[in-house]
């Protein structure tokens, strides 16, 4: 059997090494536009902040080790047309210029996502940048060393570690986000009210609220016009997602309207010899029960994996996800996993919530660290919906406990009294995750007087 796979960064990465570890006598061919594969674009921030200095160290696999497991890699190709019918797909050589057209048994589209530029005046500007891969790293470092005022559009979880970041080197940094708030989709009012206060104690500044209508780029820097005012900087950064990379199959297969593949629980398209995973489809959101566009790594490394396996015959299914997240900003973790109360109403559900702070270790210890957290429940089956947690403690593997709650359906009466280990070294005789779920069932109780 030949396997194409369109598209290398962590799903095709994934994918391939799934097939030639199990089946090394397919043949797998992958085209990749880039010089690069499997980069870690989540890693940018800390690479841009100073913690990490070798970019090259936030690859995971690379062309020679997939040609070394048996793949054929041709890197800096692109794929301009996929035909069906015919099984084929029509490749330009991006360094020779040649074209040509190779026939699969299969095909993968791992071909992932691309930022959202808006259509607006002067954004392809010389002074303007996008932060998506391995060359925008690069980019953005090197330019960030002589730039003293930065702009950076967009608040959700790339805006916000990039504004974290240049502020930790003393810059001057305006972040501009059409929303009243920071991180609004993952966070409540008060996670985001403490954390933008970190933010200004270490100088950042804030245009909430705001929409940008252009950049006025000068010679030596740019001016980003919103609707209600105007920041000149060095340099502007454009953050304010992504969308599907999805227009070679463009009416060959069944879409979402955002343009993410339709895929059924094998990851498998409409068409029944093309897959998908990654950036470029949708996910099975948990907490709803309806797909999403969640355009995460985890996702696409689990969804690789699926397509690498059921392209010999569909027997691994799609767990779905919960979207969980977290972020290191200043010291401070905050995580979360499913839906915020704001969202859970929005979707439809009879929710409620409880938001408590308590120290993760007994007081008598040397030192402990309070926790502020928060449960999301449905009232009518008790089933839990998300939770969020934030401290200067590490509590970011309280994310993937309700990330098994919401994945199970379990309720808020199992989180408060499942086992968990105690030591005072850790935790209380009974885990602040554990008191968070008994603060829930005292409040559902409350509720249902």
């Amino acid at each position: 059997m030949k396997v194409i796979i369109v598209g290398c960064t962590h799903a095709g990465t994934i994918t391939a090494t799934q097939i030639l570890q199990n089946h090394p006598e397919t043949e797998v061919t992958i085209y990749e536009r880039n010089d690069n594969v499997s980069f870690l674009s989540c890693g940018i921030a800390v690479y841009l902040s100073g913690d990490v200095g070798d970019p090259d160290a936030m690859f995971y696999s690379s062309p020679a080790q997939l040609a070394e497991m048996g793949a054929t890699v041709n890197m800096q190709h692109n794929v301009t047309d996929i035909d069906p019918k015919t099984k084929t797909v029509t490749v330009t050589d991006l360094v020779t210029v040649e074209t040509k057209t190779d026939h699969y048994d299969k095909l993968v589209d791992t071909t992932g996502s691309w930022p959202v530029i808006p259509p607006i005046e002067g954004v392809d500007g010389p002074h303007v940048y996008l932060c998506k891969n391995y060359h925008h790293a690069k980019e953005l470092f090197n330019v960030a060393k002589d730039a003293q005022r930065i702009v950076v559009i967009g608040g959700g979880y790339i805006g916000v570690e990039l504004v974290e970041a240049y502020t930790r080197q003393n810059k001057d940094v305006t972040l501009i986000d059409g929303s009243p708030r920071m991180l609004h989709k993952y966070f409540d009012h008060e996670y985001t009210d403490r954390i933008q206060k970190e933010f200004t104690d270490h100088g950042a500044h804030f245009a909430f609220g705001q929409r940008v209508t252009g950049f006025e780029n000068h010679e030596d820097g740019v001016t980003v016009k919103t609707d209600k005012g105007s920041y000149d900087a060095d340099i502007a950064v454009l953050c304010v997602g992504f969308r599907p990379n999805t227009d070679l199959l463009k009416g060959k297969v069944e879409m979402h309207e955002n343009g993410a593949i339709v895929t059924n629980e094998y990851m498998q398209s409409s068409d029944p010899d093309i897959y998908a995973a990654g950036d470029s489809t949708s996910v099975h959101y948990n907490p709803t029960g309806k797909d999403a566009y969640i355009p995460l790594a985890t996702n696409a490394i689990r969804q690789g994996t699926i397509v690498g396996t059921n392209l010999f015959g569909n027997t691994m299914r799609d767990m779905g996800t919960q979207s969980s997240s977290g972020l290191n900003l200043y010291g401070t973790t905050m995580v979360s996993s499913g839906l915020t109360l704001e969202n859970a109403k929005e979707a439809g559900f009879d929710a409620a919530a409880v938001t408590i702070e308590d120290n993760y270790r007994p007081e008598f210890m040397p030192t402990t660290t309070p926790v502020l957290m928060t449960l999301v429940w449905d009232k009518k089956t008790r089933q839990i919906l998300g939770g969020q947690f934030m401290s200067k403690h590490d509590v970011s593997q309280s994310a993937n406990i309700i990330s098994l709650c919401v994945q199970d359906k379990h309720t808020i009466d199992y989180l408060a009294f499942v086992d968990m280990l105690f030591q005072p070294h850790f935790d209380r005789p009974f885990n602040y995750v554990n008191i968070l779920g008994q603060a829930a069932v005292k409040k559902q109780a409350e509720l249902s007087k």
